[in-house]
């Protein structure tokens, strides 16, 4: 086993070993179909429904579609890596089981709990988001004005309980410990239905475009508006001295690290390879096809939405100081579309469904991968011999019923951005390590021009970090504090590999990596 002590590395042949054991392995049940569903089905729901108009009025004005094409491309070069790894290493886990076979126990764990951040800080938050817009359908149905009223939001005392959120986690649990085909079927059902929407808005949205609208492309820049300075500002334009990441430059960079948080799921398909028929060939397919399918709608609606309203229609502190929020729905409402609107409302409720269902369920399998290696308490791992982890389900459905149902979660999104970046920047170095370290591993997709496909894909995400605001930063530094905290008291202890280096107590023997599971 090389390397030891924090890094000790998990070598593919005994990872493959380990899908092996029937105390811990899955169920093989979803095609290439089914990770392309699951894949546009996470991407396109909170970015595009609002943070295109948000994104706009407070940033990058009517350049918000260059700010997709930037971060697309950053997520394009990311994705071919992800898409070698896990053709590789069809296990579940993604950037933390890569991190594993290359880089060591000790880094594995800081990505794994990088990973946590993101997939349960998101999908509390989406949830929040999946309540405010059940509100609004709720006001267009029993006549109440939804921007007056909380319909699913309840005082209990001094607690606030959001219903709405509870009610969505509880049926999505359900769903996942149920089965992961059956989460597929139903969200390629909800999925059919918020493409049409998204389809919809880009086509009746057409007939409102004026040209005006497009000028200034990119709006000089701006003094920082209220909670856009100090460490609200990006890291870079606070390193530089701008005091702003309004418009301009600096604005449509800032723009463009915002709106990663639309592209945030395609690695989610990397999870699932240890459930798919054909790992090699369909996660590949399924990570390219999903992010080519979005890019596509983004630039598109982005495209659309300002060219309807001026982007300083779209601004969320309005001219009083007060605050509103903005979505699509305010560019047709704005253009006397009313009706538009409330379509645009009830698509956004369905897309908000399935993106909480599979970033619960990329949890889900990160929580399983680290569980099964013994750095979370192995009991998570258990499959029950039906290919299904129902206690990490379980637990991670009660984590994030809790932070949505008793929590705030605004302005998570730059949080789950920076931990999002971070994994794909170790996965991009990963590619190159194991090119290095293993070059006689089967490889059904080799990403095209390593190492510099890699190298730019890692440049690209640090420059995305750096748009992040001071304070993101602060509060990723602070939780991976406690990640390095809790290795060092339970997960070096409790490690399987620390405690079996030489593998002796691996399920089974292990054929060549490519051909496990087939």
């Amino acid at each position: 086993m090389p390397g030891s002590g924090l890094w000790r590395t998990k070598s593919i042949e005994r990872s493959i070993a380990d899908t092996d054991d029937p105390d811990t392995k899955l169920r093989r049940n979803l095609s290439t179909w089914d990770l392309t569903v699951f894949g546009v089905a996470v991407v396109i729901g909170a970015g595009i429904f609002t943070l295109t108009a948000r994104t706009a009025g407070d940033f990058s004005g009517p350049s918000v579609s260059v700010a997709f094409v930037i971060a697309a491309v950053a997520c394009a070069l990311a994705a071919l890596c992800y898409a070698e790894f896990a053709s590789t290493v069809p296990v579940a886990g993604s950037a933390y089981t890569f991190s594993y076979a290359t880089f060591g126990e000790f880094v594995a764990w800081i990505i794994g709990w990088d990973l946590i951040l993101e997939l349960a800080v998101g999908s509390a938050a989406v949830a929040k988001g999946w309540s405010t817009y059940l509100n609004t359908v709720m006001g267009y149905l029993f006549g109440f004005d939804p921007d007056r009223t909380s319909a699913t939001v309840l005082d209990v005392g001094p607690i606030t309980v959001d219903w709405g959120a509870l009610l969505l986690v509880g049926v999505i649990v359900t769903l996942l410990a149920v089965g992961t085909k059956l989460s597929s079927r139903v969200s390629m059902v909800i999925t059919g239905i918020k493409v049409a929407i998204v389809l919809f808005v880009i086509v009746l949205g057409l007939f409102y475009v004026k040209a005006a609208n497009y000028t200034p492309f990119v709006p000089p820049a701006e003094p920082a508006a209220a909670g856009q300075s100090g460490v609200e500002q990006s890291l870079l334009s606070f390193l530089f001295g701008s005091g702003s990441s309004s418009f301009g430059a600096f604005g449509l960079l800032a723009g463009a690290s915002l709106v990663f948080f639309a592209f945030i799921g395609f690695d989610i398909v990397a999870t699932t390879a240890e459930e798919t028929k054909n790992p090699q060939r369909s996660v590949p397919r399924g990570i390219l096809g999903s992010l080519s399918i979005v890019t596509v709608l983004y630039v598109a609606v982005s495209l659309v939405v300002v060219g309807m309203v001026s982007y300083t229609q779209l601004a969320t502190v309005n001219p009083d100081g007060s605050e509103s929020k903005k979505t699509l729905a305010t560019a047709f409402s704005a253009n006397g579309v009313d009706w538009a609107a409330q379509v645009i409302s009830i698509g956004a409720l369905a897309g908000l469904t399935t993106v909480v269902m599979v970033l619960m369920l990329g949890q889900i399998r990160i929580i399983f991968a680290m569980a099964r290696d013994g750095l979370l308490p192995r009991g998570l791992a258990s499959t029950g011999g039906k290919g299904i982890p129902v206690r990490a389900t379980l637990v991670v459905g009660g984590l994030v019923a809790v932070a949505a149902t008793f929590f705030q979660a605004d302005k998570l999104e730059e949080m789950v951005n920076v931990g999002t970046l971070f994994a794909f920047i170790l996965v991009s170095a990963g590619v190159v390590v194991l090119r290095r370290t293993r070059p006689d591993l089967p490889r059904a997709f080799k990403a095209p021009w390593v190492p510099v496909v890699p190298v730019l894909a890692i440049l690209a995400c640090v420059w995305l970090m750096l748009n992040l605001t001071v304070l993101t930063w602060l509060r990723f530094v602070v939780w991976m504090v406690l990640g390095v905290v809790i290795y060092f008291v339970y997960s070096r202890r409790h490690s399987l590999l620390g405690k079996d280096p030489e593998g002796a107590g691996a399920a089974g023997a292990a054929g060549p990596p490519g051909e496990s599971g087939k």
